[in-house]
């Protein structure tokens, strides 16, 4: 969601924010001369900002995902866990102008016992192994469904409409998001079934 958003910091950058994250990554070790570190502000929590840190030459590569602000760190783990533990310590900020951001965050870095549930907004989000044909591309493009609010309540939860993946599946779904950020896919409807998509966990 947020890949053209990111900015890569400069070498003392980098440096000052390996210093405050090292402690907190577990079972990884970056080198500060080689690590790559892009960051974004992050709209759903003030102040802080998301860092996407990356060692390449590293063998097999190493990558963290963190959300961070001054020595309030948190290590993504691809659990909702630690999302909704900063949503009460941040606190998350939900409006209508964040939310979407904030479901297409929550439905990147968490995965579930049998794969992610892909928010997918338009033919060039599917991860395709073999590029379809154009009237497939037109057809699969008039199915999906742009993630947008359709309602709210009086107790503050949110409903959106939306298309997701799930392994090589298209599916229609809401997503009810309450006020303190927890979220829940609900009425989901196959669509279709068996397309030529890599794997979301392998890439093949």
């Amino acid at each position: 969601m947020f890949q053209d958003a990111f900015v890569r910091l400069d070498p003392d950058e980098s440096q000052a924010a390996l210093a405050l994250v090292g402690p907190h990554v577990h079972g990884a070790r970056f080198n500060p001369e080689t690590a790559v570190v892009m960051a974004q502000n992050v709209s759903f929590y003030p102040g802080y900002r998301f860092l996407d840190i990356a060692e390449y030459e590293s063998v097999p590569p190493l990558r963290r995902f963190v959300i961070q602000k001054g020595d309030d760190v948190t290590v993504l783990n691809w659990t909702n866990e630690p999302i909704y533990l900063l949503n009460e310590r941040a606190p998350v900020r939900l409006t209508e102008e964040t939310i979407g951001d904030y479901v297409r965050f929550f439905f990147t870095y968490v995965r579930g016992r049998h794969g992610r549930f892909l928010i997918t907004e338009t033919v060039d989000d599917i991860n395709w192994r073999e590029e379809p044909p154009p009237a497939a591309r037109k057809a699969i493009g008039n199915m999906l469904t742009p993630l947008a609010i359709e309602s709210t309540d009086g107790d503050g939860n949110v409903v959106l409409n939306c298309s997701v993946m799930f392994k090589d599946a298209l599916f229609r779904a809401r997503v009810v998001v309450n006020e303190s950020g927890l979220v829940n896919l609900v009425d989901e409807e196959l669509l279709i079934e068996e397309m030529p998509v890599l794997d979301d966990t392998f890439a093949q």
